[in-house]
C-alpha cells in the first residue's frame, strides 16, 4: 500500500516530524521505518532516508492512565510530573506509542482547550471525529481544571493551563510519548 505524507502539518502548518522506529540499508540506500500520523494507531511506513531531516530528542513523555499522570522523563530520570484528565471510560485514551504531531498555540488562553493544543500522532479507538475534526488525540489546557485527575475526556488529556504551557516550553514536535495503564 502506498500513501502520501504531507510535509505540512494540517493544523498549526510548521512541518511534520514522524517518529524513526527502525533504519535499514538496501542496495547502498538508507530507508527509515515511521510512524505515520493515520489510523489505526501505530501504523508504520518505509520511507527513503534522504527524505528527511532527522534530529535526536532527550525528552519524553510518560502518560500513566491509571495514575492519570503525565511525566517528562530524560534519560530515564523523571523530571516533572503532572496530574491530567484521561479519556472517559465510553472514549477512552489510546495507549501506545506515538509523538507529539504539532504544537499549537490557541489564542485563547481562557478556551476550552487552554492556551495550548498538542496532537499527537494518534487517534481515538471509538471516535472517528470530533467536533468536526478527524478524531486525533492531543495532549491540551482546559477551562474546566476542576476536572483534572479525572476520566472525562474524549480520549485527549487535560492539563492545568500552567501546566501545558510548562510542558510546551520544554518538548517539540517528534518528542515521542508513551500512554499506558
Amino acid at each position: 500500500m502506498l500513501t502520501v505524507v504531507q510535509p505540512v502539518a494540517p493544523l498549526g502548518a510548521g512541518p511534520v516530524w514522524l517518529e524513526v522506529r527502525d533504519v535499514a540499508t538496501v542496495n547502498g540506500e538508507r530507508w527509515v521505518k515511521v510512524l505515520l500520523p493515520r489510523r489505526p494507531n501505530g501504523t508504520t511506513g518505509w520511507m527513503r532516508a534522504d527524505a528527511f531531516d532527522f534530529r535526536e530528542f532527550r525528552l519524553r513523555i510518560d502518560i500513566d492512565l491509571s495514575a492519570r499522570r503525565l511525566s517528562l522523563v530524560r534519560s530515564g530520570a523523571r523530571v516533572a510530573r503532572f496530574r491530567i484528565a484521561v479519556g472517559a471510560p465510553s472514549t477512552p485514551s489510546p495507549t501506545g506509542s506515538f509523538a507529539i504531531a504539532e504544537i499549537i498555540p490557541t489564542g485563547d488562553p481562557s478556551g476550552f482547550l487552554g492556551p495550548t493544543v498538542m496532537p499527537l500522532a494518534a487517534f481515538s479507538n471509538v471516535l472517528n471525529e470530533f467536533a468536526g475534526g478527524n478524531g486525533r488525540v492531543a495532549i491540551h489546557g482546559t477551562s474546566q481544571p476542576d476536572l483534572i485527575g479525572k476520566p472525562v475526556s474524549h480520549g485527549c488529556f487535560r492539563m492545568r493551563n500552567a501546566d501545558i504551557r510548562a510542558v510546551a516550553a520544554l518538548v517539540s514536535p517528534g518528542t515521542h510519548v508513551t500512554i499506558h495503564r
